[in-house]
């Protein structure tokens, strides 16, 4: 009988560098008020939010993807040519076709290895970040750069109360390959269809081009074609974070083998930072191990939010490579995605300047 051929892979894997790209235009929440019925204060108070980072000239959600990648590749120190794999973490590309991850690769001087899109909403990095461990586990790739990037604004009805305060554009990717140690935790992820509506584009392309084709000819400053938007309905998504991410948080520990006071640093997706503090709380963290703030100057940049974040921590020294973290991603899906890692070395080029 013919055998087939079994790969093989390497049991120990971690994240071997970081790099991250931040957009250069800062907006304020005064800025956000000028068109959003809100304030400052308000929006600080209820989210932790008190600037975001938009795109503005040339930048695109390929751009942007693409210069994190090339940081993380020059702070990583491997050669691009042992990147057997690209793997774009977003929900904001504006193709279904052709996707985004060739692409970039492509930009990125690689241009021939496998790459595609993985799109899993704000928990869109932690599910690329499994993905990558386990195929380099099974033998399918050496080393894999995962980029998490979104443009949020582009899709974003800037007078919605829901969405407009909170949500921001940024890239940040991380070279995962074989490790001495093993550095990334076995991932504990789940999502609840049930309940996805909580957060979703408000029509689909379809109904969105008939719309389009029933306006033809009329004047638009009358009847506005419109636009797609993000809708999130804010109290739905609290209550369901509530009750599934501590137990995702205690699944992840315990899978991982470690206890939580082995946890040194705590890096949860910035989407609010009461849910943030809530969680830490609930876990039973210590209250000296520091936690990821990133959302107060960057805004929830979903899938792009934990590289984000690890890399302010690093660049700033609130924490350091090697240390124990405890990430979770959550979100659209609704999703959830969570592991226990070691941090990657701090970068030797920073998203911005300290």
């Amino acid at each position: 009988m013919v055998s087939i051929a079994v790969n093989k892979g390497r049991a120990n894997v971690a994240m071997l560098g970081i790099g991250a790209y931040r957009p250069q235009r800062i907006v304020s929440n005064d800025e956000v008020c000028e068109v959003l019925d809100s304030t400052d204060q308000w929006i600080y108070e209820r989210t932790g939010v008190r600037n975001r980072r938009w795109i503005s000239g040339d930048e695109t959600l390929r751009s942007i993807a693409a210069a994190a990648g090339e940081r993380a590749l020059s702070n990583t120190g491997i050669d691009r040519s042992k990147i057997s794999m690209v793997l774009l973490c977003t929900s904001s590309w504006l193709k279904l076709t052709p996707h985004g991850a060739p692409t970039v690769a492509a930009d990125l001087g690689m241009n021939g290895v496998p790459a595609f899109d993985l799109t899993s909403g704000c928990g869109g990095f932690g599910y690329g970040l499994g993905v990558a461990a386990d195929l380099i586990r099974a033998g399918s790739a050496e080393y894999i750069l995962v980029i998490g990037a979104e443009t949020m604004t582009v899709g974003l009805d800037p007078t919605d109360r829901g969405t407009a305060m909170i949500f921001g554009d940024g890239a940040g990717a991380v070279v995962v390959g074989p490790s001495e140690e093993n550095g990334i935790s076995p991932t504990v992820w789940g999502s609840d269809g049930e309940n996805a509506d909580a957060i979703a584009q408000d029509i689909d392309f379809l109904a969105y081009m008939h719309r389009a084709q029933e306006l033809q000819g009329t004047d638009p400053e009358v009847e506005p074609v419109g636009r797609m938007s993000l809708r999130m309905e804010g109290p739905k998504v609290f209550r369901w974070a509530a009750v599934t991410l501590p137990r995702a948080l205690s699944s992840a520990l315990e899978a991982s083998g470690v206890s939580k006071d082995d946890i040194e640093v705590f890096v949860p997706h910035q989407a609010n930072a009461r849910i943030n503090e809530l969680m830490k709380k609930n876990l039973g963290l210590a209250d000296d191990i520091p936690m990821a703030n990133d959302i107060e100057n960057t805004g929830n940049t979903s899938a792009a939010s934990i590289p984000l974040a690890m890399e302010e921590m690093l660049v700033t020294g609130k924490a350091k490579g090697g240390q124990l973290a405890l990430l979770l991603g959550f979100g659209a899906g609704l999703s959830y995605a969570g592991q226990v890692v070691t941090l990657p070395p701090a970068p030797k080029e920073a998203s911005f300047g300290v």
